[in-house]
C-alpha cells in the first residue's frame, strides 16, 4: 500500500525538476543565491533614514530613484541582449549591479544618493529581460512554462529567505549586507558565465527582419502590445499588496507587525502550491490560464468587501496568489515563445515596462482612492478591472497561442481534452 504513494511522488517530482538541462539549473541557482541576499532594496529607506539620519521625505526620493531607473532599464537591457546577446549582457548587467550597489554604500551627499539610487534601479533591473530571454534560449518551447514557474519559485523562496534574515543588520551594519548583496550578485554572473550555455550572440536576423527590426518591430505587434496593457492592469491591482492593502489594514487599526505576519501568507503559498497547480495549468490553453488568473486576482481583492478581521485579510491573500501563480511563469513563457529569436530581449524588455510602471502607478492609485473615497471602492474596482482584464486576455491570448502553434506546432502543450480546437495552444 505505501508503494503506490512513493511511486507517484517520485513521477510527480520528476515531472517537476526532471528533464531540465544544467545550464537552467546554474541560472536558477545564481537567481535563488541572488534573492535570498538581496538585502539593499527592502532596506534602503531603513538605511537612509536610520544610518543616514535623513528624512522619510528624501529616503522616498532616493527609493523612487530606483524606481525611475527601472522603467528605463527593460527596453534598454533587451535592446542589449539582442545586439550582443543575452548571456554576455546578463552577465555584465549583473557584474555592473555589484558595483552600483557597493558604491552606494559610500555615498553621502543628496545627489550621490539619487544618482546612485538611478543606477542602481538601471543595473540591476536590465538583468531581467536578458535573464528572462536566456531561459528561453536554453529551454525548448514545451518546457518553458514549467522552467518560469520554477524561475519564480525561486525568487518567492529567496526573497522569504533575505526577509527572515534582514536582522544581520544588528549584527553586521548596513555596510557590510550592501557588500554581501554585491558579492553574491557576483558569484551569480561567475556561475552564469562559466556554466550557463548561450549564444554569443541571437540568430541572425534575415535581410527583411533586419530592416523590420528594433522596438518598432515590437511595437507594430498589436496583439503584443495590447497583451502588455492587459498584464500592466492586472500587475496594478497584484501590486495593491504593497500599498492599498497595508493602508487598508492601517486604517483598520492593525500593527505593521500583524500586516507582516498576513502578508507573508503570499510567499507561504508560492512556495507551497506553485508547482503542483503549474503542473495542473498545463492542462489548459494558456489563454484559459491568464484569464482565469485575472479573475481570480480581482475575486481575491474582493473578498476584502466582506469584512475588516484579520482572517478575511488572509483569506483575500490567498485568493489572490493563487491567481498571481497561474498569470506569471504563463505570461513571461507565452512571451518567450512568441517573439522572434532576433528580439526575443526586446519583447522581453517592452513586457517588464508592465511591471515597473505598475510599481509606479499602483501605490498612487491606491493610495488616492482610498484617501478620496475609502477602501472599498478600491476593491471594488479591483474586481472590474481585473474581469475587463480577464475578458481583454482571452481574447488576445488565443491570437497569440495560434500564433505560437503556427511558429512553432511541435513545440506545444498538449491542450485539455475539453477544450474547443480553435482555442488550444
Amino acid at each position: 500500500m505505501g508503494i503506490r504513494p512513493l511511486a507517484k511522488a517520485r513521477t510527480s517530482f520528476a515531472a517537476t525538476f526532471g528533464g531540465l538541462p544544467s545550464g537552467f539549473w546554474w541560472l536558477w541557482t545564481a537567481q535563488l543565491i541572488n534573492r535570498a541576499c538581496g538585502f539593499v532594496m527592502p532596506l534602503l529607506a531603513f538605511y537612509i533614514t536610520e544610518e543616514l539620519d535623513r528624512s522619510a521625505a528624501f529616503a522616498g526620493t532616493v527609493v523612487a530613484g530606483i524606481g525611475v531607473g527601472s522603467l528605463v532599464a527593460g527596453p534598454f537591457g533587451g535592446a542589449l541582449g539582442d545586439r550582443f546577446g543575452h548571456k554576455p549582457t546578463l552577465v555584465a548587467a549583473l557584474g555592473a549591479t555589484a558595483a552600483s550597489m557597493i558604491a552606494l554604500a559610500y555615498a553621502r551627499s543628496p545627489w550621490a544618493l539619487i544618482v546612485g539610487a538611478f543606477v542602481v534601479g538601471v543595473t540591476n533591473n536590465a538583468t531581467r529581460p536578458a535573464h528572462n530571454a536566456l531561459i528561453a534560449d536554453v529551454i525548448p518551447g514545451k518546457d518553458q512554462v514549467r522552467a518560469y514557474s520554477l524561475n519564480f519559485w525561486a525568487i518567492n523562496v529567496g526573497y522569504s529567505i533575505a526577509m527572515l534574515s534582514v536582522g544581520l543588520v544588528s549584527f553586521t551594519g548596513y555596510t557590510a549586507l550592501f557588500w554581501l548583496n554585491g558579492a553574491t550578485t557576483l558569484i551569480g554572473a561567475v556561475m552564469i558565465a562559466t556554466r550557463v550555455p548561450g549564444r554569443a550572440r541571437p540568430a541572425e536576423p534575415t535581410e527583411a527582419e533586419e530592416a523590420a527590426g528594433g522596438f518598432g518591430a515590437v511595437l507594430r505587434d498589436r496583439s503584443f502590445v495590447a497583451f502588455v496593457g492587459a498584464q500592466f492592469l492586472v500587475l496594478t491591482i497584484l501590486l495593491q499588496s504593497e500599498s492599498g492593502l497595508p493602508i487598508a489594514m492601517s486604517l483598520d487599526g492593525f500593527s505593521p507587525s500583524t500586516f507582516g505576519q498576513v502578508a507573508a501568507l503570499n510567499g507561504i503559498v508560492i512556495v507551497a502550491v506553485q508547482l503542483p497547480l503549474t503542473r495542473l495549468y498545463k492542462r489548459f490553453p494558456e489563454s484559459w490560464v491568464l484569464a482565469g488568473s485575472s479573475a481570480t486576482v480581482g475575486i481575491g481583492y474582493s473578498v476584502l468587501l466582506l469584512g475588516d478581521s484579520a482572517w478575511i485579510y488572509g483569506v483575500s491573500i490567498v485568493v489572490w496568489t493563487l491567481g498571481e501563480i497561474g498569470n506569471t511563469p504563463t505570461s513571461f513563457a507565452l512571451v518567450a515563445r512568441i517573439s522572434p529569436d532576433h528580439l526575443r530581449g526586446r519583447y522581453q524588455g517592452l513586457y517588464q515596462v508592465a511591471w515597473t510602471g505598475s510599481a509606479v502607478v499602483a501605490p498612487l492609485v491606491g493610495g488616492w482612492v482610498i484617501h478620496t473615497w475609502g477602501a472599498g471602492p478600491l476593491w471594488i474596482g479591483c474586481l472590474v478591472v481585473a474581469l475587463a482584464a480577464a475578458v481583454a486576455q482571452l481574447g488576445i491570448g488565443t491570437r497569440l497561442t495560434r500564433r505560437v502553434a503556427t511558429k512553432d506546432p511541435e513545440e506545444q502543450p498538449e491542450p485539455a481534452k475539453s477544450a474547443p480546437a480553435s482555442d488550444a495552444g
